[in-house]
Protein backbone atom coordinates (compact mmCIF):
# COMPACT_ATOMS: atom_id res chain seq x y z
CA UNK A 1 0.00 0.00 0.00
CA UNK A 2 1.40 3.26 -0.53
CA UNK A 3 -1.19 6.51 0.51
CA UNK A 4 -4.02 4.36 1.27
CA UNK A 5 -3.95 2.92 -2.38
CA UNK A 6 -3.01 -0.45 -3.17
CA UNK A 7 -0.98 -1.28 -6.12
CA UNK A 8 -1.16 -4.81 -7.77
CA UNK A 9 0.93 -5.66 -10.44
CA UNK A 10 -1.06 -6.79 -14.49
CA UNK A 11 -0.19 -8.04 -17.19
CA UNK A 12 0.39 -4.70 -19.79
CA UNK A 13 0.30 -7.17 -22.91
CA UNK A 14 -2.98 -6.20 -24.95
CA UNK A 15 -3.31 -3.64 -22.36
CA UNK A 16 -5.03 -6.32 -20.11
CA UNK A 17 -5.90 -5.19 -16.33
CA UNK A 18 -5.76 -8.53 -15.60
CA UNK A 19 -3.56 -9.51 -12.86
CA UNK A 20 -0.67 -12.01 -13.75
CA UNK A 21 -1.39 -13.88 -9.94
CA UNK A 22 -4.85 -15.88 -8.47
CA UNK A 23 -4.97 -15.72 -4.73
CA UNK A 24 -6.93 -18.39 -2.19
CA UNK A 25 -6.43 -16.11 0.70
CA UNK A 26 -6.83 -12.07 1.07
CA UNK A 27 -6.55 -10.27 4.24
CA UNK A 28 -6.25 -6.33 4.15
CA UNK A 29 -8.09 -5.58 7.19
CA UNK A 30 -6.91 -2.24 9.14
CA UNK A 31 -4.35 -1.55 5.73
CA UNK A 32 -6.08 1.59 3.95
CA UNK A 33 -8.82 3.91 5.48
CA UNK A 34 -11.57 4.41 2.19
CA UNK A 35 -12.16 4.20 -0.94
CA UNK A 36 -13.49 1.33 -3.21
CA UNK A 37 -13.30 -2.14 -4.02
CA UNK A 38 -9.38 -2.58 -5.43
CA UNK A 39 -9.45 -3.40 -8.86
CA UNK A 40 -7.27 -6.75 -9.15
CA UNK A 41 -10.22 -8.15 -6.71
CA UNK A 42 -12.51 -8.16 -9.42
CA UNK A 43 -10.23 -10.45 -11.54
CA UNK A 44 -9.98 -13.35 -8.58
CA UNK A 45 -11.34 -16.61 -9.24
CA UNK A 46 -9.41 -18.81 -6.41
CA UNK A 47 -10.24 -17.33 -3.31
CA UNK A 48 -11.40 -19.28 -0.25
CA UNK A 49 -10.87 -16.53 2.59
CA UNK A 50 -10.96 -12.38 1.68
CA UNK A 51 -11.28 -10.60 4.87
CA UNK A 52 -11.33 -7.20 3.71
CA UNK A 53 -12.86 -5.49 7.30
CA UNK A 54 -11.98 -2.58 8.44
CA UNK A 55 -10.81 -0.08 5.46
CA UNK A 56 -13.98 2.05 5.39
CA UNK A 57 -14.77 0.65 2.18
CA UNK A 58 -17.65 2.35 0.07
CA UNK A 59 -19.93 1.22 -2.34
CA UNK A 60 -22.45 -1.31 -2.86
CA UNK A 61 -22.65 -4.78 -1.51
CA UNK A 62 -19.60 -6.99 -3.72
CA UNK A 63 -22.23 -10.02 -4.77
CA UNK A 64 -19.66 -9.98 -7.67
CA UNK A 65 -16.78 -11.22 -5.44
CA UNK A 66 -19.29 -14.27 -4.32
CA UNK A 67 -20.25 -14.85 -8.00
CA UNK A 68 -16.56 -14.45 -9.24
CA UNK A 69 -15.51 -17.07 -6.39
CA UNK A 70 -16.99 -20.24 -6.30
CA UNK A 71 -14.66 -21.85 -3.48
CA UNK A 72 -15.43 -18.82 -1.18
CA UNK A 73 -16.32 -19.77 2.05
CA UNK A 74 -14.53 -16.86 4.29
CA UNK A 75 -16.17 -13.00 3.55
CA UNK A 76 -15.06 -10.43 5.92
CA UNK A 77 -16.73 -6.96 5.59
CA UNK A 78 -17.50 -5.32 8.65
CA UNK A 79 -16.62 -2.08 9.91
CA UNK A 80 -16.90 -0.37 6.29
CA UNK A 81 -19.04 2.29 4.71
CA UNK A 82 -21.22 -0.12 2.49
CA UNK A 83 -24.55 1.14 1.47
CA UNK A 84 -27.83 0.28 -0.71
CA UNK A 85 -29.62 -3.19 -0.35
CA UNK A 86 -28.06 -6.56 0.32
CA UNK A 87 -27.49 -8.25 -2.79
CA UNK A 88 -27.80 -11.69 -3.68
CA UNK A 89 -25.37 -13.74 -5.92
CA UNK A 90 -26.79 -14.97 -9.38
CA UNK A 91 -26.90 -18.37 -8.57
CA UNK A 92 -26.47 -20.13 -5.25
CA UNK A 93 -23.62 -20.65 -3.54
CA UNK A 94 -22.98 -23.51 -1.97
CA UNK A 95 -19.93 -22.94 0.57
CA UNK A 96 -20.18 -19.92 1.44
CA UNK A 97 -20.02 -20.97 5.25
CA UNK A 98 -18.52 -17.36 7.27
CA UNK A 99 -20.21 -14.16 6.35
CA UNK A 100 -20.41 -10.70 8.25
CA UNK A 101 -21.74 -7.32 7.30
CA UNK A 102 -21.28 -5.67 10.31
CA UNK A 103 -21.46 -2.03 10.46
CA UNK A 104 -21.89 -0.80 7.70
CA UNK A 105 -24.95 1.31 6.54
CA UNK A 106 -26.98 -1.81 4.22
CA UNK A 107 -30.77 -0.77 4.49
CA UNK A 108 -33.90 -1.94 2.62
CA UNK A 109 -35.31 -5.67 3.36
CA UNK A 110 -32.92 -8.72 4.15
CA UNK A 111 -33.99 -10.49 0.84
CA UNK A 112 -36.83 -13.03 1.38
CA UNK A 113 -34.95 -15.73 -0.38
CA UNK A 114 -31.60 -15.05 1.43
CA UNK A 115 -31.44 -19.10 2.63
CA UNK A 116 -31.95 -20.04 -1.10
CA UNK A 117 -28.71 -18.21 -2.37
CA UNK A 118 -26.47 -18.85 0.68
CA UNK A 119 -27.73 -22.15 1.74
CA UNK A 120 -23.95 -23.31 3.10
CA UNK A 121 -23.81 -20.20 5.81
CA UNK A 122 -22.64 -21.20 9.58
CA UNK A 123 -21.47 -17.71 11.04
CA UNK A 124 -23.86 -14.50 9.42
CA UNK A 125 -23.24 -11.19 11.12
CA UNK A 126 -25.49 -8.51 9.87
CA UNK A 127 -25.76 -6.43 12.89
CA UNK A 128 -25.33 -2.86 13.01
CA UNK A 129 -26.86 -1.72 9.71
CA UNK A 130 -30.32 -0.10 8.96
CA UNK A 131 -32.49 -2.80 7.36
CA UNK A 132 -36.03 -3.26 7.91
CA UNK A 133 -38.81 -5.26 7.78
CA UNK A 134 -39.53 -8.76 8.99
CA UNK A 135 -36.77 -11.89 9.94
CA UNK A 136 -36.98 -13.86 6.08
CA UNK A 137 -38.27 -17.65 7.22
CA UNK A 138 -35.61 -18.59 4.41
CA UNK A 139 -33.38 -19.08 7.27
CA UNK A 140 -34.49 -22.07 8.27
CA UNK A 141 -32.74 -23.14 4.81
CA UNK A 142 -29.40 -22.46 6.25
CA UNK A 143 -28.98 -25.87 8.20
CA UNK A 144 -25.77 -25.79 9.26
CA UNK A 145 -26.39 -22.05 10.62
CA UNK A 146 -24.57 -22.09 13.76
CA UNK A 147 -24.22 -18.00 14.49
CA UNK A 148 -26.82 -15.12 13.17
CA UNK A 149 -26.64 -11.79 14.78
CA UNK A 150 -28.79 -8.98 13.17
CA UNK A 151 -29.30 -7.02 16.02
CA UNK A 152 -28.82 -3.41 16.00
CA UNK A 153 -31.09 -2.96 13.10
CA UNK A 154 -35.36 -1.72 12.31
CA UNK A 155 -36.59 -5.00 11.91
CA UNK A 156 -40.47 -5.78 12.79
CA UNK A 157 -42.94 -8.31 12.98
CA UNK A 158 -42.38 -12.25 14.98
CA UNK A 159 -39.89 -14.42 15.05
CA UNK A 160 -40.64 -16.55 11.88
CA UNK A 161 -41.67 -20.12 13.21
CA UNK A 162 -40.52 -22.26 10.32
CA UNK A 163 -36.53 -19.97 11.47
CA UNK A 164 -37.70 -21.86 15.37
CA UNK A 165 -38.05 -25.26 13.31
CA UNK A 166 -35.35 -25.35 10.56
CA UNK A 167 -32.40 -23.38 12.22
CA UNK A 168 -31.65 -26.88 14.19
CA UNK A 169 -28.08 -26.17 14.24
CA UNK A 170 -27.87 -22.73 15.69
CA UNK A 171 -26.14 -21.84 18.84
CA UNK A 172 -26.04 -18.17 19.02
CA UNK A 173 -29.20 -16.27 18.09
CA UNK A 174 -28.82 -12.19 18.73
CA UNK A 175 -31.92 -10.66 17.56
CA UNK A 176 -31.58 -7.92 20.07
CA UNK A 177 -32.15 -3.97 19.75
CA UNK A 178 -34.49 -3.83 16.97
CA UNK A 179 -38.70 -3.69 16.93
CA UNK A 180 -39.56 -6.87 17.14
CA UNK A 181 -42.67 -8.36 18.50
CA UNK A 182 -45.39 -10.61 19.53
CA UNK A 183 -44.22 -13.78 21.68
CA UNK A 184 -40.71 -14.99 21.83
CA UNK A 185 -41.28 -18.76 20.06
CA UNK A 186 -44.46 -20.72 19.35
CA UNK A 187 -44.79 -23.99 20.59
CA UNK A 188 -43.13 -25.73 17.62
CA UNK A 189 -39.67 -25.11 18.31
CA UNK A 190 -36.29 -27.05 17.88
CA UNK A 191 -33.43 -24.82 18.36
CA UNK A 192 -32.08 -27.01 21.07
CA UNK A 193 -28.11 -26.67 20.52
CA UNK A 194 -28.95 -22.47 21.79
CA UNK A 195 -26.15 -21.76 24.00
CA UNK A 196 -26.37 -17.90 23.49
CA UNK A 197 -30.24 -16.17 23.33
CA UNK A 198 -30.50 -12.19 22.98
CA UNK A 199 -33.24 -10.17 22.60
CA UNK A 200 -33.31 -7.27 24.63
CA UNK A 201 -34.54 -4.07 23.42
CA UNK A 202 -37.42 -5.46 21.77
CA UNK A 203 -40.83 -5.14 22.16
CA UNK A 204 -41.70 -8.99 22.73
CA UNK A 205 -44.55 -10.08 25.14
CA UNK A 206 -45.98 -12.31 26.76
CA UNK A 207 -44.18 -15.16 29.18
CA UNK A 208 -40.90 -16.81 28.75
CA UNK A 209 -41.86 -19.95 26.57
CA UNK A 210 -41.20 -23.19 28.34
CA UNK A 211 -39.88 -24.52 24.88
CA UNK A 212 -36.43 -22.70 26.22
CA UNK A 213 -36.71 -25.26 28.84
CA UNK A 214 -35.37 -27.62 26.20
CA UNK A 215 -31.98 -25.47 25.70
CA UNK A 216 -29.55 -27.46 27.72
CA UNK A 217 -26.89 -25.78 26.75
CA UNK A 218 -27.84 -22.34 27.07
CA UNK A 219 -25.35 -20.01 29.05
CA UNK A 220 -26.40 -16.67 28.25
CA UNK A 221 -30.20 -15.53 28.42
CA UNK A 222 -30.43 -11.62 27.70
CA UNK A 223 -34.23 -10.45 27.54
CA UNK A 224 -34.04 -6.91 28.80
CA UNK A 225 -36.15 -4.05 28.01
CA UNK A 226 -38.82 -6.02 26.52
CA UNK A 227 -42.67 -6.40 28.01
CA UNK A 228 -42.34 -9.72 28.79
CA UNK A 229 -44.90 -10.81 31.93
CA UNK A 230 -45.49 -13.88 34.32
CA UNK A 231 -43.39 -15.04 36.36
CA UNK A 232 -39.79 -16.46 36.32
CA UNK A 233 -39.97 -20.01 35.36
CA UNK A 234 -38.64 -22.45 37.90
CA UNK A 235 -37.17 -24.66 35.06
CA UNK A 236 -34.51 -21.94 34.69
CA UNK A 237 -33.20 -23.58 37.70
CA UNK A 238 -32.49 -26.85 35.68
CA UNK A 239 -30.53 -25.08 33.08
CA UNK A 240 -27.21 -25.92 34.90
CA UNK A 241 -24.60 -24.17 32.30
CA UNK A 242 -26.52 -20.92 32.58
CA UNK A 243 -23.81 -18.26 33.17
CA UNK A 244 -25.65 -14.73 32.44
CA UNK A 245 -29.72 -13.94 33.32
CA UNK A 246 -30.28 -10.60 32.41
CA UNK A 247 -33.56 -9.59 32.26
CA UNK A 248 -34.00 -5.87 33.73
CA UNK A 249 -37.07 -3.70 32.50
CA UNK A 250 -40.25 -5.77 32.29
CA UNK A 251 -42.91 -7.08 33.92
CA UNK A 252 -42.01 -10.22 35.24
CA UNK A 253 -43.47 -11.18 38.95
CA UNK A 254 -43.58 -13.34 42.05
CA UNK A 255 -40.86 -14.71 43.55
CA UNK A 256 -37.00 -15.83 42.41
CA UNK A 257 -37.30 -19.47 42.46
CA UNK A 258 -35.55 -21.37 44.84
CA UNK A 259 -34.29 -23.62 41.69
CA UNK A 260 -31.79 -20.70 41.36
CA UNK A 261 -29.61 -22.67 44.03
CA UNK A 262 -28.99 -24.66 41.55
CA UNK A 263 -27.17 -22.70 39.41
CA UNK A 264 -23.88 -23.52 40.37
CA UNK A 265 -21.95 -21.64 37.21
CA UNK A 266 -24.24 -18.43 37.25
CA UNK A 267 -22.15 -15.34 36.89
CA UNK A 268 -24.31 -12.38 36.32
CA UNK A 269 -28.32 -12.15 37.97
CA UNK A 270 -30.18 -9.22 36.76
CA UNK A 271 -33.84 -8.76 37.41
CA UNK A 272 -33.90 -5.01 38.11
CA UNK A 273 -37.17 -2.67 37.16
CA UNK A 274 -39.28 -6.15 37.63
CA UNK A 275 -42.33 -6.43 40.45
CA UNK A 276 -40.00 -9.45 41.96
CA UNK A 277 -41.54 -9.62 45.25
CA UNK A 278 -40.68 -12.12 48.29
CA UNK A 279 -36.65 -12.85 49.32
CA UNK A 280 -33.92 -13.85 47.75
CA UNK A 281 -33.81 -17.44 48.25
CA UNK A 282 -31.33 -17.95 51.75
CA UNK A 283 -29.29 -20.85 49.78
CA UNK A 284 -28.78 -18.90 47.03
CA UNK A 285 -24.62 -18.17 47.01
CA UNK A 286 -23.07 -19.27 43.57
CA UNK A 287 -19.49 -19.43 43.81
CA UNK A 288 -18.91 -17.46 40.89
CA UNK A 289 -21.41 -14.93 41.00
CA UNK A 290 -19.72 -11.62 39.95
CA UNK A 291 -23.26 -9.44 39.36
CA UNK A 292 -26.43 -9.22 41.19
CA UNK A 293 -29.18 -6.49 40.35
CA UNK A 294 -32.34 -6.63 42.29
CA UNK A 295 -33.08 -3.13 42.19
CA UNK A 296 -36.81 -1.38 41.54
CA UNK A 297 -38.68 -4.22 42.77
CA UNK A 298 -40.36 -5.56 45.95
CA UNK A 299 -37.99 -7.53 47.50
CA UNK A 300 -38.59 -7.77 51.03
CA UNK A 301 -37.23 -9.19 54.19
CA UNK A 302 -34.07 -9.11 56.35
CA UNK A 303 -30.82 -8.10 54.62
CA UNK A 304 -29.25 -10.48 56.16
CA UNK A 305 -30.55 -13.34 54.83
CA UNK A 306 -30.12 -11.94 51.68
CA UNK A 307 -26.67 -11.09 50.79
CA UNK A 308 -25.12 -14.23 49.14
CA UNK A 309 -21.48 -15.32 50.59
CA UNK A 310 -19.98 -15.11 47.25
CA UNK A 311 -16.25 -14.22 47.30
CA UNK A 312 -16.17 -13.16 43.67
CA UNK A 313 -19.53 -10.87 44.54
CA UNK A 314 -18.38 -7.37 42.57
CA UNK A 315 -21.69 -5.43 42.38
CA UNK A 316 -24.65 -6.11 44.47
CA UNK A 317 -27.55 -3.72 44.00
CA UNK A 318 -30.41 -3.79 46.29
CA UNK A 319 -31.54 -0.50 45.80
CA UNK A 320 -35.74 0.80 45.77
CA UNK A 321 -36.85 -2.05 47.22
CA UNK A 322 -38.78 -2.92 50.93
CA UNK A 323 -35.50 -4.58 52.58
CA UNK A 324 -35.32 -4.01 56.41
CA UNK A 325 -32.55 -5.40 59.36
CA UNK A 326 -29.03 -4.34 59.31
CA UNK A 327 -25.33 -4.49 56.92
CA UNK A 328 -23.93 -7.67 58.62
CA UNK A 329 -20.58 -7.77 60.19
CA UNK A 330 -19.71 -10.78 57.61
CA UNK A 331 -20.23 -7.86 54.26
CA UNK A 332 -16.11 -8.22 54.67
CA UNK A 333 -16.55 -11.58 53.29
CA UNK A 334 -17.38 -10.23 50.11
CA UNK A 335 -13.34 -9.20 49.31
CA UNK A 336 -14.46 -8.05 44.98
CA UNK A 337 -16.76 -6.06 46.17
CA UNK A 338 -16.70 -3.03 44.02
CA UNK A 339 -19.90 -1.73 43.94
CA UNK A 340 -22.37 -1.57 46.84
CA UNK A 341 -26.14 0.19 46.27
CA UNK A 342 -28.48 -0.50 49.09
CA UNK A 343 -30.80 2.73 48.51
CA UNK A 344 -34.34 3.39 49.50
CA UNK A 345 -34.96 0.56 51.79
CA UNK A 346 -35.94 0.66 55.30
CA UNK A 347 -32.37 -0.72 56.61
CA UNK A 348 -31.40 0.00 60.55
CA UNK A 349 -28.70 -0.18 62.34
CA UNK A 350 -24.71 1.36 62.27
CA UNK A 351 -22.53 1.69 59.41
CA UNK A 352 -20.24 -1.99 60.28
CA UNK A 353 -16.35 -1.10 59.94
CA UNK A 354 -16.20 -4.27 58.36
CA UNK A 355 -17.24 -1.92 55.21
CA UNK A 356 -13.59 -0.85 55.87
CA UNK A 357 -12.31 -4.26 54.98
CA UNK A 358 -13.41 -3.88 51.27
CA UNK A 359 -10.66 -3.15 49.75
CA UNK A 360 -12.47 -3.02 46.00
CA UNK A 361 -14.86 -0.88 46.90
CA UNK A 362 -15.54 2.32 44.56
CA UNK A 363 -19.41 3.35 44.93
CA UNK A 364 -20.98 2.94 48.16
CA UNK A 365 -24.78 4.02 47.94
CA UNK A 366 -26.56 3.72 51.51
CA UNK A 367 -28.65 6.78 50.99
CA UNK A 368 -32.50 6.95 52.02
CA UNK A 369 -32.96 4.43 54.76
CA UNK A 370 -32.58 4.70 59.25
CA UNK A 371 -28.90 3.86 59.48
CA UNK A 372 -27.89 5.57 62.68
CA UNK A 373 -24.50 5.89 64.41
CA UNK A 374 -21.24 7.35 63.36
CA UNK A 375 -20.07 7.47 59.88
CA UNK A 376 -16.81 5.33 60.25
CA UNK A 377 -13.33 6.77 60.14
CA UNK A 378 -11.52 3.53 58.95
CA UNK A 379 -13.23 4.17 55.11
CA UNK A 380 -9.98 5.87 54.92
CA UNK A 381 -8.68 2.27 54.79
CA UNK A 382 -10.16 1.33 51.36
CA UNK A 383 -9.81 1.49 47.48
CA UNK A 384 -11.34 5.12 48.26
CA UNK A 385 -7.85 6.05 49.10
CA UNK A 386 -4.84 6.64 47.08
CA UNK A 387 -2.49 3.89 48.19
CA UNK A 388 -4.66 3.39 51.59
CA UNK A 389 -2.27 5.61 53.47
CA UNK A 390 -3.75 6.63 56.62
CA UNK A 391 -4.94 3.48 58.14
CA UNK A 392 -7.13 3.84 60.95
CA UNK A 393 -8.05 1.27 63.78
CA UNK A 394 -11.62 0.36 64.11
CA UNK A 395 -13.29 1.75 66.99
CA UNK A 396 -16.50 0.61 69.03
CA UNK A 397 -17.97 3.94 68.20
CA UNK A 398 -18.63 3.05 64.77
CA UNK A 399 -19.20 -0.51 64.78
CA UNK A 400 -22.86 -1.35 63.88
CA UNK A 401 -24.62 -3.26 61.01
CA UNK A 402 -27.56 -2.44 57.89
CA UNK A 403 -28.59 -2.55 53.48
CA UNK A 404 -27.85 -2.44 47.22
CA UNK A 405 -28.20 -2.22 42.46
CA UNK A 406 -27.02 -1.43 38.72
CA UNK A 407 -27.54 -3.28 35.68
CA UNK A 408 -26.03 -4.40 31.51
CA UNK A 409 -21.70 -4.66 26.00
CA UNK A 410 -18.86 -2.36 23.61
CA UNK A 411 -19.27 1.47 24.18
CA UNK A 412 -18.66 3.84 26.67
CA UNK A 413 -21.58 6.06 28.25
CA UNK A 414 -22.56 8.48 31.00
CA UNK A 415 -26.27 8.78 30.54
CA UNK A 416 -27.93 11.49 33.12
CA UNK A 417 -31.26 11.26 34.52
CA UNK A 418 -33.82 13.77 35.68
CA UNK A 419 -32.24 15.96 38.90
CA UNK A 420 -33.30 14.52 41.93
CA UNK A 421 -34.73 16.42 44.76
CA UNK A 422 -33.17 17.62 47.52
CA UNK A 423 -35.58 16.53 50.08
CA UNK A 424 -35.52 12.47 51.37
CA UNK A 425 -39.05 11.26 49.66
CA UNK A 426 -39.01 7.71 47.85
CA UNK A 427 -39.65 7.30 44.15
CA UNK A 428 -37.63 5.57 41.28
CA UNK A 429 -35.55 8.56 39.68
CA UNK A 430 -36.82 8.86 35.88
CA UNK A 431 -34.03 7.53 33.10
CA UNK A 432 -33.58 9.08 30.31
CA UNK A 433 -32.54 7.04 26.97
CA UNK A 434 -29.34 5.64 27.19
CA UNK A 435 -26.54 7.44 25.00
CA UNK A 436 -24.63 4.93 23.24
CA UNK A 437 -25.20 1.42 23.03
CA UNK A 438 -27.12 -0.15 25.42
CA UNK A 439 -26.18 -3.99 24.62
CA UNK A 440 -23.85 -5.00 22.44
CA UNK A 441 -24.47 -7.87 19.56
CA UNK A 442 -22.53 -10.83 21.87
CA UNK A 443 -22.66 -9.05 25.54
CA UNK A 444 -24.56 -7.10 27.88
CA UNK A 445 -22.03 -4.37 29.96
CA UNK A 446 -22.84 -3.54 33.36
CA UNK A 447 -24.50 -0.32 33.76
CA UNK A 448 -24.45 1.68 36.83
CA UNK A 449 -26.77 4.05 38.61
CA UNK A 450 -25.25 6.86 40.75
CA UNK A 451 -26.37 10.12 42.06
CA UNK A 452 -23.71 12.82 41.79
CA UNK A 453 -23.93 16.83 41.47
CA UNK A 454 -28.07 16.58 42.25
CA UNK A 455 -28.44 13.81 38.79
CA UNK A 456 -28.86 10.60 39.03
CA UNK A 457 -26.19 9.37 36.30
CA UNK A 458 -26.02 5.68 34.39
CA UNK A 459 -21.79 5.03 34.61
CA UNK A 460 -20.56 1.96 32.08
CA UNK A 461 -17.63 0.66 30.63
CA UNK A 462 -14.04 2.51 31.43
CA UNK A 463 -16.09 5.33 32.99
CA UNK A 464 -17.62 2.89 35.60
CA UNK A 465 -13.97 1.68 36.66
CA UNK A 466 -12.85 5.23 36.82
CA UNK A 467 -15.99 6.60 38.99
CA UNK A 468 -15.72 6.58 43.00
CA UNK A 469 -17.91 7.99 45.58
CA UNK A 470 -20.51 7.51 48.93
CA UNK A 471 -23.68 8.66 48.75
CA UNK A 472 -24.98 8.11 53.39
CA UNK A 473 -27.90 10.94 52.18
CA UNK A 474 -30.87 11.04 54.02
CA UNK A 475 -30.49 8.90 56.89
CA UNK A 476 -29.76 9.37 60.98
CA UNK A 477 -26.29 9.60 61.33
CA UNK A 478 -25.17 11.81 64.04
CA UNK A 479 -21.65 12.66 65.67
CA UNK A 480 -18.99 14.60 63.60
CA UNK A 481 -17.65 13.95 60.12
CA UNK A 482 -14.09 12.15 60.94
CA UNK A 483 -11.38 13.95 59.41
CA UNK A 484 -10.25 11.02 57.66
CA UNK A 485 -12.57 11.70 55.12
CA UNK A 486 -10.86 14.15 54.05
CA UNK A 487 -8.01 11.41 52.70
CA UNK A 488 -10.54 9.84 50.68
CA UNK A 489 -8.55 11.18 47.65
CA UNK A 490 -9.87 9.01 44.90
CA UNK A 491 -13.78 9.88 45.23
CA UNK A 492 -15.80 12.10 42.93
CA UNK A 493 -18.75 12.18 44.75
CA UNK A 494 -19.67 12.78 48.64
CA UNK A 495 -23.22 13.01 49.74
CA UNK A 496 -23.91 13.59 53.78
CA UNK A 497 -26.88 15.88 53.41
CA UNK A 498 -30.11 14.96 55.03
CA UNK A 499 -28.60 13.46 58.59
CA UNK A 500 -27.96 14.69 62.04
CA UNK A 501 -24.24 15.12 61.64
CA UNK A 502 -22.36 18.19 63.44
CA UNK A 503 -19.21 19.82 64.12
CA UNK A 504 -17.49 21.86 61.17
CA UNK A 505 -16.69 20.74 58.22
CA UNK A 506 -13.15 19.11 58.39
CA UNK A 507 -9.98 21.26 56.33
CA UNK A 508 -8.66 17.80 55.39
CA UNK A 509 -11.23 18.41 52.50
CA UNK A 510 -8.73 19.96 50.76
CA UNK A 511 -7.13 16.58 49.83
CA UNK A 512 -10.00 15.95 48.19
CA UNK A 513 -8.49 16.93 44.63
CA UNK A 514 -10.59 14.77 42.53
CA UNK A 515 -14.10 15.96 43.95
CA UNK A 516 -16.99 17.25 41.79
CA UNK A 517 -19.69 17.03 44.10
CA UNK A 518 -19.80 17.64 47.38
CA UNK A 519 -23.26 18.24 49.51
CA UNK A 520 -23.15 18.55 52.69
CA UNK A 521 -26.60 20.33 53.33
CA UNK A 522 -29.71 19.68 55.90
CA UNK A 523 -27.38 18.59 59.01
CA UNK A 524 -26.07 20.66 62.44
CA UNK A 525 -22.72 21.61 60.84
CA UNK A 526 -21.35 24.79 62.46
CA UNK A 527 -18.44 27.67 61.87
CA UNK A 528 -16.94 28.85 58.91
CA UNK A 529 -16.27 27.38 55.36
CA UNK A 530 -12.65 26.46 55.40
CA UNK A 531 -10.74 29.00 53.17
CA UNK A 532 -8.44 25.25 52.24
CA UNK A 533 -11.39 24.38 50.37
CA UNK A 534 -10.50 26.49 47.43
CA UNK A 535 -7.56 24.92 46.27
CA UNK A 536 -10.83 22.50 45.23
CA UNK A 537 -10.73 22.78 41.38
CA UNK A 538 -12.50 20.24 40.06
CA UNK A 539 -15.49 20.59 42.54
CA UNK A 540 -18.65 21.62 40.40
CA UNK A 541 -21.37 21.52 42.60
CA UNK A 542 -21.10 22.38 46.92
CA UNK A 543 -24.11 22.52 48.77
Amino acid sequence: TFDGEICAETESHYNSLTPKFQLTSISLSGYIDGGTFPKFLYHQHDLKNANLSHLNLSGEFPNWLVENNTNLETLLLANNSLFGSFRMPIHSHQKLATLDVSNNFFQGHIPVEIGTYLPGLMEFNLSRNAFNGSIPSSFADMQMLARLDISYNQLTGEIPERMATGCFSLEILALSNNSLQGHIFSKKFSLTNLMTLQLDGNNFSGEIPESLSKCRRLGGLYLSDNHLSGEIPRWLGNLSFLVDIIMPNNNLEGLIPIEFCQLRFLRILDLSNNTIFGTLPSCFSPAYIEQVHLSKNKIEGRLESVIPDSPNLVTLDLSYNCLHGSIPNRIDRLPQLSYLLLANNYIEGEIPVQLCQLKEVQLIDLSHNNLSGHIPPCLVNTSLSEGHDEPVAPTSSSCGRASGYASSYTKTALNATTPFSSSCGRGYPYALDYVGSRTPPMGKEETIQFTTKNMSYYYQGRILTSMFGIDLSCNKLTGEIPTQIGYLTKIHALNLSHNNLTGTIPTTFSNLKQIESLDLSYNLLHGKIPSQLTVLTTLAVFR
